[in-house]
């Protein structure tokens, strides 16, 4: 399975929907807390294609988008394939 990075701030619901997610389907993640941490945050920002919301989500070290995007990868049946 690749590795998955989610860049998360604690006070975020789309984090957590994003987190249920990936947790109901058994992938285990890095979290990244952006939330104090302005380095961090930039280093998101760039990595993320100058996005800043959060959650920002990385599979096999590619940008997949925020919780939407990854619901809408689940719902069309491609996120497994992303994950294999």
């Amino acid at each position: 399975m690749k590795s998955v990075e989610i860049y998360t701030t604690p006070i975020c619901p789309y984090c957590l929907a994003a987190k249920r997610l990936l947790t109901k389907k058994g992938v285990s993640f890095t979290e990244v807390d952006v939330s104090r941490d302005p380095a961090l945050r930039d280093a998101m920002t760039a990595r993320a294609g100058g996005r800043r919301s959060v959650p920002q989500i990385f599979i096999g070290g590619t940008h997949v988008g925020g919780s939407d995007d990854l619901h809408a990868l689940d719902h069309a049946g491609k996120l497994d394939p992303m994950l294999a």
